[in-house]
């Protein structure tokens, strides 16, 4: 049995560290030497408890967004007074970032997979139209409010499903692919509204959506839950780990037994998803169904996640950072607001902050290279 015990090694947790543990590895003075230097290069850039670490990961960007968002309020504070301080204008901003903030965890989820999603503004219109139809409300007043939610979801579903089938298995670029929704979705919304608004008469919906819990409305409710169920989804499944493998490195997640196509074509799924929950909020909020909602909420979506932290490129995504991102443009639209400044002000600072924000990224992505390759 002593005899044994070095050939378990291997299988163990930490394969590469357990030569250098027991000292049984027959290497030389100068290798040996380096190895320790290696791991304190790593264990300073990427390695739990590190400086690099507590410079550059994800608690230390979400520190930053925090603190842009501290300064927000700030200035809303000292410009606008008691009037943005006060807990109406604070329910008011947060129920403005909730309908942003459930798109923009599903766009969270295409990015860090490496892909592109402009078509859940589209979407959340074709939902909101189809959801607030004559037919689905009547069927929804003969059984149950609902189906309404029901309906809405599951366009934004079969949308989203489709996006990823042309995506993975038609091999069609992600910009082109969801560029075509865009436009395909809002002209079918068109045609069913008939370029009219459609207005929810369904009581049971309204008292519901519009409604609040514990003096919170229903819609930062819901907010929240997706907001928690995409953190678990994203860090603590496999799901999440795949996710962001496949973004990284489509191949080499390929080579690891990954179903690529497949799994690209879930978080499609995933966004469109997203989207028909935000179509119908959108009803929760303007009691009507119109081609015309959700009009530039994929870009204020893709701003919002590259804001938080997620790489463009792929391989790295955050919940938490996209949900900061969500309340930093919301605060910033309403310290305008109260302020009486114009959209046109309002757009170039938004602007600003996503070319600042895309810069750091780049910034950051090039420190990083010469660390890993060190370690």
């Amino acid at each position: 049995m002593s005899q044994n015990t070095p050939d378990l090694a291997p299988t163990g947790p930490g394969p590469r560290e357990a030569p250098a543990a027991t000292g049984s590895a027959p290497t030389g003075g100068a290798r040996s030497g380096s190895a320790p230097t290696a791991r304190a290069s790593s264990g300073a850039s990427d390695g739990p408890g590190g400086l690099g670490r507590l410079l550059h990961g994800d608690a230390a960007r979400n520190a930053g967004l925090l603190v842009v968002l501290a300064l927000i309020f700030l200035v809303g504070w000292v410009t606008a007074g008691s009037s943005f301080a006060s807990v109406d204008n604070m329910t008011t901003i947060l129920s403005q970032a909730a309908v942003l903030g459930v798109v923009s965890i599903g766009v969270t989820f295409v990015i860090t997979g490496g892909g592109i999603d402009l078509s859940v503004g589209s979407v959340i219109g074709l939902s909101s139209v189809w959801a607030s139809t004559l037919a689905t409300q009547t069927i929804a007043e003969s059984f149950h409010w609902s189906v309404i939610v029901f309906t809405g979801v599951a366009v934004g579903a079969v949308a989203g499903l489709v996006n990823g089938i042309l995506v993975a298995y038609g091999r069609v670029v992600s910009f082109i692919a969801t560029l075509s929704m865009l436009v395909a979705a809002r002209g079918l919304a068109e045609i069913i509204a008939q370029r009219r608004t459609q207005i929810v008469t369904v009581d049971g919906f309204l008292d519901v959506a519009q409604g609040d819990l514990l003096g919170v409305p229903v819609l930062v409710w819901v907010f929240l839950l997706v907001a928690v169920a995409g953190w678990v989804l994203l860090n603590r499944t496999t799901f999440g780990r795949r996710t962001i493998a496949v973004g990284g490195n489509p191949e080499a997640a390929r080579l690891a037994g990954i179903k690529v196509r497949r799994h690209t074509m879930y978080l499609y799924g995933i966004a469109g998803v997203t989207a028909g929950i935000a179509g119908v909020m959108f009803l929760a909020r303007t009691t009507a169904g119109s081609s015309t909602n959700g009009q530039l909420y994929e870009l204020n979506a893709i701003a919002a996640v590259v804001v938080g932290g997620t790489l463009l490129a792929g391989g790295r995504g955050t919940v938490v950072g996209t949900v900061l991102g969500v309340l930093i443009f919301a605060g910033l639209t309403n310290v305008f607001i109260q302020n009486n400044l114009s959209i046109s002000a309002q757009s170039i600072a938004q602007g600003a902050i996503i070319v600042v924000a895309v810069l750091l990224q780049q910034r950051l992505a090039a420190r990083r290279r010469p660390a890993r390759r060190s370690s």
